[in-house]
């Protein structure tokens, strides 16, 4: 049960923002817009380290001096695969007008769906590896700790959420395509999360490499879109001031529902 509710926990809290289309007529204002990514930035920041690459390192105390390998090894291919993503799929950010990735003739509605779904992506691998960690029996990754995580990650999908459905919305969609949209954008979370489970149960000792898969992934979109976003621009310092608050909220609820 705890499982099933830690899976969903992220796809729900995506859902939730984007029923915002719903009952909200103008999109999010420029300053909420830094305040929500800049919030995002510091739970995913706080829940890469204390959820997934402190664990990782952990698990490999028997390899000694060189209990950081896995840790490193790991951070270094998500941010390599990542990068990858990164410059294939053809993507675009809500408010830029300049498509990423490789060339496409897919429209504005189809290349934002798809710049949250890339971003989901490293989230829904870190809930299945912690989850995998709980499945496993190893002791430095418990339930409370899987949870804590989810529910991090569901907290900061809901301005996501919402920041995906109004956009698309004022791109001339109807409510409930742009909802069904910024909805969907969340379901790679549990689907990544089933794959990340499903690989660390087939080999065990992967399990290390993958928490800190999932960590790299993470801080790639964190320095590569949500700290550049949640700066941009005049009042920048309210970017900051959510950064430190999602990242310290984070760290006390890893901390003390662990």
């Amino acid at each position: 049960m705890g499982t099933a509710i830690a899976l969903l926990l992220p796809f729900i809290g995506t859902t939730a923002g984007a029923a915002c289309v719903f009952f909200l007529k103008k999109q999010i204002s420029m300053n909420l817009q830094r305040v929500f990514t800049g919030f995002a930035a510091g739970v995913m920041v706080a829940a890469s380290v204390w959820s997934l690459l402190i664990p990782a390192m952990d698990m490999s105390e028997s390899m000694g001096k060189f209990a950081f390998f896995p840790a490193l090894a790991g951070f270094l291919l998500g941010i390599v695969f990542l990068l990858f993503m990164d410059n294939l799929i053809p993507h675009l950010h809500v408010g830029s007008d300049h498509p990423e990735g490789h060339k496409s003739n897919l429209g504005r509605s189809a290349m934002m769906f798809l710049a949250v779904t890339i971003h989901n992506l490293p989230e829904g691998a870190a809930c299945g590896a912690i989850l995998a960690g709980v499945l496993s029996g190893e002791g430095s990754v418990t339930m409370a700790g899987a949870i804590t995580l989810t529910i991090g990650i569901a907290v900061q999908n809901f301005p996501e959420g919402a920041i995906i459905s109004l956009p698309l919305r004022s791109e001339g969609n109807s409510k409930g395509k742009s909802f069904a949209l910024g909805a969907l954008s969340g379901i790679v979370e549990p689907i990544g999360a089933i794959i990340a489970i499903a690989l660390a149960g087939i080999i065990t000792p992967v399990l290390p490499y993958l928490l800190a898969f999932a960590a790299g992934a993470m801080i790639y979109v964190v320095v590569e879109e949500l700290i550049p976003e949640s700066c941009e621009g005049e009042h920048s310092n309210l970017g900051t001031i959510a950064f430190a608050v999602g990242f310290a909220l984070m760290m006390v609820l890893d901390v003390a529902l662990a």
